[in-house]
């Protein structure tokens, strides 16, 4: 026992040893893979010591596999090693072999060494190797550590006998394309996995496993010397394998723990590891976060690594398929190699610079083309020199990048391609400003030439009729569409002045007013499109923020947009920019409160004022009409809607208000709370009534009730009657709420009942949980109190980090100060929530009771 706690100490003080050189190494890279190999090398000494204690029979042998067998460890990786038994041995039918396994596996964690261990023989290896491509890829890297080198050999060759390069240069890239796919294919995640995500180490890892399968080598000198890759390319390659490399050892070392992700609570302290230290930006000179100089250095380097990896995948699948790889001609530039397009010579873009552009013109309109030869990508990555000023100045290049947005099809392949191979931040200068710029707002998921892009897709498959029934209407107003080009270019420019300071919508405008000019847009289009880049906020805060029911608001916004044209461009764009932003972003009450404010804006538009009295009557009939067709009794209605003002039918649609005079009618002036839950209307989560005699801690209650079991408000319309009673209608959603629907309406309709029926004093409320983004990210409470423009009502504006039990604070206060409350717009965008409450009460007309009211809710707010 003591010699293991001696082999113990020994391990821990020279990995500590070497820990402590890798936090002192500062920004530079150059030592990172000899400091991963010294830990393996220490690793493997500390090994063969137990090894040595185990006293093994001469026929066995210790074999490192995995990212072990490389014969480089990062801090906290995985030990993966494998216990290669002679075939004949069976460690059941052998008590003493079992003990000294077991004995050995135990003393290596004793020992300090978290090992991931398997006993096989090499018949059992090579079986499991047949069957899956994880083990076989697991082997591919194996090393002897200590023990039979003959067994060792033995299994090398066996493994290489059952080795199908073709198969499995298949398995491998379908893996990667998997992979890819679950991050969303892109390099530039917030969050990004320095490991597993696309441009990661992971992606350097594939191309070393396929070449090595395939004969071609087993380094990257030995890549370039069997002519798979240029010296440059290899230079590149080095150069962000070392700097990943670097990044995943610090993440290791910093969290303390197998941490492979660059997240929020991470990324400062990696920052400061590297000696990034505070600085200003460029271009808005404001400070910068001391993450965003890794994050970008980072994004650059995984987009080197994602390019690389494709151009030598693509090597080795033709060296792989010599013969399956026929020429044909499309003109003198370029040729069509098996649905690539190849560049007829290795320097066509030096000697032709126009021809940069056009590849992705031909990309689009050359029918059986589906990407890039490795050819023509080497040749882009080494042109990037070309694509200068005078490029981008250049008429002729104007015209083809035109002809590239203005294309029917192929748009969102081929700027994403354009992306990819730096092609469109190269000749698009300001776009290249935003390419892997960091978004702090807790509502974007992606980096900003990500989300653009995202965006630019969206707007896409509004035009694509297989895409159809994802956005009915929005494929509905797109079919009727004449350019949509002006479209994508607007979605190309909405966010390109992000980053800068001041308004980017502004800033923006201008930016797309230059280009428009530059590339030869007719003046009429041109104007459409820098209202759209100047306006693109505009619809999604007045739909989730103001009262779509007051006729002024949509009056309002109708003289803003001017027309119907430029309501239906700016309805799609809005759509394709919020679906754009994150997955949990949207949702189908959001979709529902465009869709109003497009038709009402669309009806004033179309010649029809604003009259509410119409409006009125017009939704009684189709109330009328709905409670018909239910049987209702005749005018069972009357002694509900005779309690209510216009307020009430200017604020529900006609099937809410038939919906609540189906379930209240009979109730009308009792004593007792009545809740009815049903499925929303607009398509997601469930739409609940509250009617009951009005107090000023109600909403307050209903909030809390809602918070505690679990449910997220979207929405709330507040109503009082004239005889004193409240008719309250919440659209919420719940995790659960889709599997178990029935089972929760009727909890809510019970449980709530006797919530707002139970007397005393509120609930205090409980200590919300801060989601891990919000430490990371938080932004300073906001909130405005400010009268409506006839001075009757007030506005009140909260802005903050989310978290549970948020609304449930706000309407404590408001309750405590005996605020009315008419009607609440709920809007979470991701981990941050912007509420907007109509209001009034006896208190909101003194200076010195607002100025308590807004203090007391920042309090709640930061508490």
């Amino acid at each position: 026992m003591t010699e293991l706690l001696q082999v113990r100490e020994q391990y821990r003080a020279g990995k500590a040893a070497l820990l402590a050189s890798l936090a002192s190494s500062g920004a530079s890279t150059r030592g990172i893979h000899g400091l991963l190999k010294k830990l393996a090398k220490h690793t493997d000494a500390t090994l063969q010591q137990l090894w040595q204690q185990a006293d093994f029979p001469a026929s066995v042998c210790l074999v490192a596999v995995g990212g072990f067998g490389r014969g480089e460890l990062f801090p906290h990786s995985d030990i993966d090693v494998l216990l290669l038994l002679p075939d004949d041995a069976q460690v059941e039918n052998d008590p003493a072999l079992k003990a000294k396994v077991e004995g050995f596996i135990s003393n290596c964690w004793d020992g300090g060494l978290e090992i991931g261990s398997s006993v096989r023989t090499a018949a059992d290896c090579v079986e499991e190797a047949a069957k899956d491509v994880t083990v076989q890829t697991s082997l591919l890297e194996m090393r002897l550590i200590t023990g039979s080198k003959s067994n060792f050999l033995r299994l090398q060759r066996q493994l290489d006998a059952i080795l199908d390069p073709k198969a499995f240069f298949i398995a491998k890239t379908l893996e990667l394309r998997q992979r890819h796919n679950k991050f969303e294919n892109t390099p530039y995640a917030l969050e990004p996995n320095c490991k597993e995500s696309p441009g990661g180490l992971r992606d350097l890892q594939v191309l070393l496993w396929v070449a090595r399968a395939a004969g071609l080598g087993k380094s990257w000198d030995e890549l370039a010397k069997n002519g798979l890759a240029t010296a440059f390319e290899i230079r590149q390659i080095k150069a962000n394998e070392a700097l990943l490399s670097m990044v995943r050892a610090r993440l290791h070392l910093i969290s303390g723990r197998r941490e492979d992700r660059l997240v929020f609570d991470l990324q400062t302290a990696v920052a400061e590891s590297f000696g990034y230290g505070a600085q200003a930006d460029e271009a808005s000179k404001r400070p910068r976060r001391l993450s965003e100089a890794l994050m970008r250095r980072y994004y650059w380097a995984a987009k080197a690594v994602s390019q690389l990896n494709q151009i030598l995948l693509l090597n080795i699948e033709e060296r792989l398929n010599p013969d399956t790889y026929p020429l044909r001609p499309i003109n003198e530039r370029f040729l069509d190699k098996s649905g690539m397009l190849e560049v007829a010579s290795d320097d066509l873009y030096v000697r032709q610079p126009h021809a940069i552009l056009e590849t992705f013109l031909l990309y689009e309109t050359t029918v059986g083309i589906k990407g890039l030869s490795a050819r023509t990508l080497r040749a882009l990555y080494n042109a990037r020199g070309v694509m200068n000023g005078a490029f981008r100045r250049d008429p002729v290049n104007r015209t083809t990048f035109r002809r590239i947005l203005q294309q029917p099809e192929g748009i969102t392949h081929a700027l994403r391609l354009m992306n990819q191979t730096s092609v469109l931040g190269r000749y698009l200068w300001v776009f290249r400003n935003i390419v892997g710029q960091m978004q702090h707002d807790l509502f974007h998921v992606y980096t900003v030439d990500q989300h653009i892009l995202m965006v630019l897709r969206n707007v896409r498959r509004f035009f694509m009729a297989e895409h159809s029934h994802e956005y009915p209407m929005c494929s509905q107003l797109a079919a009727g569409w004449d350019k949509p080009w002006i479209l994508f270019i607007a979605a190309l420019f909405h966010d390109i002045a992000k980053g800068r300071g001041g308004d980017h919508s502004e800033l923006g405008r201008k930016e797309v007013r230059v280009f428009c000019r530059q590339h030869g847009i007719a003046s009429e289009d041109a104007k459409l499109i820098e209202f759209l880049v100047g306006e693109h906020l505009s619809m999604s805060r007045i739909a989730q923020k103001e009262d779509l029911s007051n006729p002024e608001v949509i009056a309002a916004f109708a003289q803003r947009v001017g027309n119907e044209r430029y309501l239906t461009a700016l309805y799609l764009l809005t759509v394709a920019d919020i679906r754009g932003t994150s997955p949990k972003v949207w949702n189908a009450w959001k979709g529902k409160l465009l869709e109003d404010l497009y038709r009402y804006t669309l009806r004033v538009l179309g010649g029809r004022a604003p009259d509410a009295d119409a409006e009125v009557e017009a939704r009684k009939r189709e109330a009328l009409t709905t409670l018909a067709l239910h049987a209702e009794p005749f005018e069972g209605h009357k002694a509900l809607w005779d309690t209510l003002d216009v307020s009430y039918f200017m604020r529900h649609e006609a099937s809410d208000i038939a919906w609540h005079a189906r379930q209240l009618s009979r109730h009308v002036g009792k004593a007792k709370a009545i809740v009815r839950a049903r499925r929303s209307l607009a398509g997601e989560g469930m739409q609940v009534l509250v009617y009951t005699p009005d107090a000023p801690d109600l909403f307050a209650r209903i909030c809390g009730y809602f918070d505690q079991a679990g449910f997220s408000i979207l929405d709330a319309k507040i109503h009082t009657a004239n005889n004193g009673y409240a008719i309250d209608t919440f659209q919420v959603i719940s995790p659960t709420l889709a599997e178990h629907y029935r089972e929760l309406a009727a909890m809510v309709e019970a449980d709530l009942d006797r919530t707002i029926e139970e007397p005393g004093p509120l609930p205090p409320p409980g200590k919300g949980r801060v989601s891990r983004r919000v430490k990371s990210f938080p932004i300073a409470p906001r909130v405005d109190l400010r009268p409506d423009e006839k001075a009757q009502r007030w506005l009140l504006s909260v802005s903050a980090s989310d978290r549970v039990g948020l609304l449930y604070l706000i309407a404590r206060v408001l309750a405590r100060h005996k605020i009315n409350l008419q009607l609440a717009k709920i809007t979470t965008l991701g981990e941050r929530v912007e509420d907007t409450f109509l209001i009034d009460g006896p208190e909101l007309q003194h200076n010195k009771a607002q100025i308590a009211i807004e203090t007391e809710l920042l309090e709640a707010l930061n508490a």
